[in-house]
């Protein structure tokens, strides 16, 4: 099996290694394994899981809901209908404020183009 470093996989995402600490002290990235001396060695399997924390973060589910997901995951599939219906549930927020997101940038846009329309005032 092939594994990276923590800067290698801090690197791959562009976050910090201090970030990495962080979501393994959360317990968002369980089972991690380290080199005799310490170091943290993040798998193929670790990165996925890496990669699904950080989609779930940048859809601004909150680390408890992170926690939770990671923690189902972990006890198998015996939590897949739960897992399930958590997506569906972020999902929809996901969506909700994509919605919002795009109403706010159509007032962002009238205000650009008020500006942008409007005369030069003369300079004294």
């Amino acid at each position: 099996m092939k594994y990276c470093s923590i800067s290698e996989a801090a690197a791959k995402f562009n976050i910090t290694e201090s970030t990495l600490r962080y979501y393994e002290k959360k317990g968002l990235l369980p089972l991690i394994e380290r080199d005799e001396a310490g170091r943290r060695l993040f798998s193929e399997d670790q990165i996925s899981l890496l990669e699904t924390v950080i989609c779930l973060k940048n859809t601004h589910m909150p680390i408890s809901g992170i926690k939770q997901y990671i923690d189902w995951v972990v006890e198998g599939d015996k939590t897949i209908e739960l897992r399930l219906e958590m997506m569906r549930n972020h999902k929809q927020l996901v969506l909700d404020e994509i919605s919002l997101m795009t109403e706010s940038l159509k007032r962002i846009d009238l205000k650009i183009t008020r500006y942008t329309k409007r005369p030069v005032p003369e300079k004294i």
